[in-house]
């Protein structure tokens, strides 16, 4: 049976409906204050004390949910702990001003409300579903500033690249929200957790604002990580099989036919010199590793900062964390992607475990041109969502459901139990 994506949570049987709305709370954290400019000015101040609000508000929500603080200890859950305690330990001497600690306190309170999410976590896609809708809702918010103002929506500053006109969001976080959502809401269809036209409403709209973004790092990220998503189903489903096929048919096609708009798209309009420094970043790698360091710098790095380097972004995940958190950060992000893929490979075929090497793989591809995984941030919320799919089922979720007598309208809430 499918689902409507777009419908509110899961039914009885599942987390209540304020997990779905901390989590909402906790992706309005990561949206971050800096960007395009809005329709409607909004003050930076302004944005952070809302995004910051919203993270507050998630912690408190999950404490009152979860009063007897029963949590699902993971090796995920312990890693990002360890990462927290470098982060206090690298920003306690304040080189990087008293702004590190305020993120430091952001960090403990984001860690702090996934511990209390973690009860929830039961290997099902609910968490999945709740991350589709909620980075949906923001799409719709993007899709609405282009319509109301298509100039401010795709400004010259960007290169016509599409931006959030009503939130200051850039093309590569709208990028990356698409290409998200596409990825999962494509493994729900195969499985048949949604219907088709509930996907469609999803996929279609998505794929038009990700090739407006002309967001390459998305882009690859989801034909990479879909391809081995779907490659990891490939021996146990048919429907994986049949798309597989159709897509590599359609990829062939397409690649033959229109190459030439295509590597037009790819390259927006650069030269070969600027594309191959990939728009620059490499000249700011190049700098942060040449730049002198302690020995204390090097392994426990200058405290957590914007993800900058002579107030250019560094646009690197791994390079950033070296940045504020030295080699022992680095090493911890690293276990964090091994933990996790270890889990994955060792699991047998299933969907969940294919949405999880899909969000795996998507991190570690998007890592090498954007920052974030050593602090509160989409990519964690997504290595979360892959750490929820890999935890073991409930033991209420394993034994099985005593036969009690149903009336007429059983089939519909049989439906919603199926989330």
């Amino acid at each position: 049976m499918g689902h409507d994506l777009t419908r509110a949570g899961p039914g009885p049987a599942g987390p209540p409906r304020t997990v779905e709305m901390i989590w909402g709370l906790l992706i309005l954290n990561t949206l971050g204050s800096a960007g395009a400019r809005t329709i409607v000015p909004l003050p930076r101040s302004l944005i952070q004390m809302a995004t910051m609000g919203a993270l507050a508000t998630a912690f408190a929500l999950a404490l009152v949910l979860n009063l007897r603080l029963r949590v699902r200890a993971s090796a995920f859950l312990f890693l990002l702990t360890l990462l927290l305690v470098l982060s206090v330990i690298s920003s306690a001497n304040l080189e990087s001003g008293f702004g590190a600690l305020f993120r430091c306190f952001r960090l403990t309170l984001f860690v702090s409300t996934l511990w209390l999410l973690s009860r929830w976590w039961d290997g099902s896609p609910t968490f999945v579903r709740f991350h589709i809708r909620m980075y949906f809702g923001v799409l719709v918010s993007v899709a609405a500033g282009l319509v109301a103002s298509p100039g401010a929506a795709m400004p010259d500053l960007y290169g016509g690249r599409l931006v959030g006109a009503l939130w200051p969001l850039t093309p590569p976080q709208i990028g990356q929200y698409a290409a998200v959502i596409i990825g999962l809401t494509v493994l729900l269809l195969l499985d048949r957790r949604t219907t088709g036209a509930s996907a469609a409403t999803i996929i279609v709209p998505s794929l038009v604002l990700l090739a407006l973004t002309h967001t390459r790092t998305a882009t690859l990220g989801l034909i990479i990580g879909l391809a081995l998503a779907i490659g990891s189903l490939v021996m146990t489903s048919a429907a994986a099989r049949r798309f597989f096929s159709w897509a590599v048919l359609l990829a062939t096609v397409v690649g033959v036919g229109l190459s030439s708009l295509l590597q037009a798209w790819f390259l927006r309009g650069q030269s070969q010199e600027n594309f191959s420094n990939l728009t620059g970043r490499a000249k700011v790698w190049d700098a942060l590793l040449a730049a002198p360091r302690t020995t204390t710098e090097q392994v426990f790095g200058v405290g957590l900062g914007d993800k900058s380097f002579g107030g250019l972004p560094i646009d690197n995940s791994w390079l950033a964390v070296y940045n504020e958190q030295g080699l022992a950060g680095v090493a911890v992000v690293a276990v964090v992607f091994v933990v996790l893929g270890g889990v994955a490979l060792l699991r047998p075929p299933s969907p969940e475990r294919a949405a999880a090497i899909f969000l795996i793989s998507y991190c570690a591809i998007a890592s090498y041109t954007e920052a974030g995984l050593g602090d509160a941030s989409p990519y964690l919320l997504h290595l979360t969502v892959a750490a929820s799919l890999l935890a073991a089922p409930t033991v209420s979720a394993v034994l099985p459901t005593p036969a009690v007598p149903r009336r007429r309208t059983a089939p519909r809430a049989q439906r919603t139990e199926l989330t």
